[in-house]
């Protein structure tokens, strides 16, 4: 439409000029012409060249002249599906805070206009109204059903908001006030399920199940992975009219936020089934994980079989399982369970694409074959930072409980020869490696060189020295209680320590006195007993623990001393070494196995060994001896085969 000047008035403004559409006819808009001008909008919808912001402001004036119900709540739905074709189409740019929060304010309306008239529905399968002259008349006993969707709204509002999140900066302020607009969200999401349930009472309407358990996964999914809900429930509650209660999650209850979780989750249980269950089953997990309740955490994780199943879910699904299983490991860390929380955090810390399996970040690899539209989709899939699980503290707690486990391990293994050399974790031993290989170690600088030397005081037996480097790490104060945990990690170093220092010594010592080993550690004597006892049951240590005299008797002609370790790994390297070598002359030789024969058994030489075995005899190209290459390996192949 072109703008036309009426009178003599300069303004800069629209004030003294009309609106003028096809055939040069000033538009009017009037309440009976709602209708014809919506049509006309949804009909160029798609449309190349259609001027959505001018169409927006089309639909806001005919807001303005709505008179009744209907044209409003007609009005309010056409208005809002356009705001969002603003961005559809292009991944790359997001909706605007500005028409965001005019989308948001339009679907608060429309609920509210809604709630007034409950004689009018809005439903998915309502049939179009097809005659713009005059409205259509609910009949009596009837509601009067008007085509779209409640449930779709808010999703896609939900929906533009974290994708909003995804492309600001989280270290700006603009991230922190853009997080603010999650409350008024969360507020339409519980008014939106509201109105469902209030729906889903009238038996006459059918509606579908699955309208009601996509708007509870919706809330669900913005307080699991919160510590504090109570702030977000209770200013929501005070922006919906008090005459408005739910049947799911009522009123009365929205102070006892610990339940609500559960009570979601229970709903999607007993309703849904395929992806909203599991998903509602690892938001539970997840929450319980969270709050410290380890126990209950891991047997419904076990009792949910998803470990078995999650490769057939969607992505999402998959990344919301492996966030889930490292907020358990955390949670059995927290506990001072070492063992199950290192087992827990292998499979995602082991494989070093944390940030790729939590969606916390796109790794870059310099000869990766991924292609623009799946970076595209990656990106897509990243959750906003708020949510993100901290990856220091998570490589800080897999490390720590690695160390703990790795060093007595290494301990055991270096003075028995009958046990298999077992690998706990991968990471940790090459980490290890490493910092043994370098000439100078200054003083640690990050998580990562604290931890590894206290590996290295730990295996030399001071543990007070190991302790430290292990509390002085920073990241430790982002936990809740962080004395309680560092008292804990100090605990379990002492225990450590004094399994380490027995498995590394026994071999030079006949009895050896509890109480020495007590104050050596500075644990009590009754706590020393009891970790020998459970080393000596588990077969670990070749011993008795003598309960009269109050001391460790060990039994000789098991343990190997120090010499004698070393000269069995010599052989070991030196075996391996040979086989390489017939390996590598193996495929050198390869292709030319018969090179050197003649035919017809002329004369001439009959390979390149000689009487050794690797070739023919001289002058005749006779036989070559059975098995092809066979190397010797020389004098010290000779030594270690004798």
């Amino acid at each position: 439409p072109k703008t036309v000047y009426i009178d003599g008035i300069d303004g800069g403004d629209d004030e003294g000029f009309s609106t003028v559409g096809k055939g040069g006819r000033t538009l009017q808009y009037t309440p009976e012409s709602i209708f014809k001008h919506l049509r006309s909008i949804v009909e160029s919808r798609g449309k190349k060249n259609t001027d959505r912001a001018e169409q927006i402001r089309v639909m806001e004036k005919l807001l303005e002249v709505a008179t009744t119900s209907y044209q409003k709540i007609r009005v309010l739905l056409t208005l809002m599906s356009t705001r969002f074709d603003l961005t559809s189409g292009s991944a790359a740019t997001t909706m605007s805070q500005e028409q965001w929060k005019m989308a948001e304010h339009e679907f608060g309306m429309l609920l509210e206009v809604l709630e007034e008239n409950p004689n009018m529905v809005v439903l998915e399968n309502a049939e179009e109204w097809e005659d713009d002259e005059k409205p259509p008349q609910p009949t009596p006993g009837e509601k009067l059903r008007i085509p779209g969707s409640i449930v779709s709204s808010v999703e896609r509002l939900d929906d533009e908001l974290t994708r909003s999140l995804q492309h600001i900066d989280p270290h700006t302020a603009e991230y922190i006030e853009r997080l603010g607009d999650e409350q008024a969200l969360y507020t339409n999401v519980v008014r939106a399920l509201l109105y469902v349930e209030t729906l889903k009472k009238d038996p006459k309407l059918e509606i579908p199940q699955e309208s009601t358990n996509r708007i509870v996964m919706r809330r669900l999914e913005h307080i699991y992975f919160k510590a504090v809900v109570s702030i977000l429930e209770e200013t929501t509650w005070k922006a919906i009219p008090s005459n408005l209660d739910s049947g799911i999650t009522p009123r009365s209850k929205a102070a006892d936020t610990g339940t609500l979780v559960q009570t979601l989750c229970s709903y999607l249980f007993q309703y849904s089934e395929g992806i909203i269950r599991a998903r509602a089953m690892l938001c539970q997990v997840y929450f319980l994980a969270l709050h410290d309740q380890y126990y209950r955490a891991r047997d419904m994780l076990l009792m949910s079989h998803l470990q078995e199943t999650i490769s057939n879910f969607d992505i999402n699904t998959q990344i919301l399982f492996n966030r889930t299983l490292v907020q358990v490991g955390l949670c059995a860390f927290r506990a001072g369970l070492v063992y199950e929380a290192q087992n827990t955090l292998q499979e995602i810390c082991g494989s070093g694409r944390q940030k790729e399996l939590l969606a916390q970040g796109v790794m870059i690899q310099r000869y990766s074959q991924v292609s623009p539209e799946q970076e595209r989709l990656e990106r897509q899939r990243q959750l906003p930072f708020h949510m993100h699980i901290n990856l220091e503290l998570l490589e800080c707690v897999y490390l720590t409980c690695s160390m703990l486990l790795e060093i007595p391990l290494l301990a055991q293994t270096g003075s028995s020869p009958d046990i298999k050399k077992r690998i706990i974790s991968k990471t940790y031993r090459r980490m290890l490696e490493y910092h043994e290989r370098q000439i100078f170690t200054g003083p640690p600088e990050n998580t990562r060189d604290h931890v590894m030397q206290a590996s290295k005081a730990l295996a030399a037996g001071e543990w007070k020295k190991s302790s430290e480097f292990i509390n002085s790490i920073k990241i430790w104060e982002l936990m809740a209680q962080p004395e309680k945990m560092k008292n804990m990690l100090s605990e379990q170093i002492q225990e450590e320590g004094l399994r380490t220092y027995l498995f590394t010594y026994a071999p030079f010592y006949d009895t050896l006195a509890v109480s020495t080993l007590a104050s050596m550690f500075e644990l009590s004597e009754r706590k020393v007993a009891a970790v020998i006892s459970k080393m000596i049951s588990h077969e670990e240590l070749a011993a008795a623990l003598d309960q009269v005299n109050s001391a460790i008797i060990f039994r000789k002609g098991v343990e190997l001393s120090r010499l004698q370790s070393l000269a069995l790994t010599l052989s070991d390297k030196a075996s391996g070494l040979i086989e390489a070598n017939e390996r590598t002359l193996e495929q050198r030789t390869q292709g030319t196995a018969n090179a050197f024969e003649r035919q017809g058994n002329q004369g001439g030489r009959g390979g390149r060994g000689g009487m050794r075995g690797r070739g023919g005899q001289r002058g005749g190209g006779g036989q070559r001896t059975r098995g092809g290459q066979q190397f010797g390996g020389g004098a010290l192949g000779g030594a270690i085969k004798a």
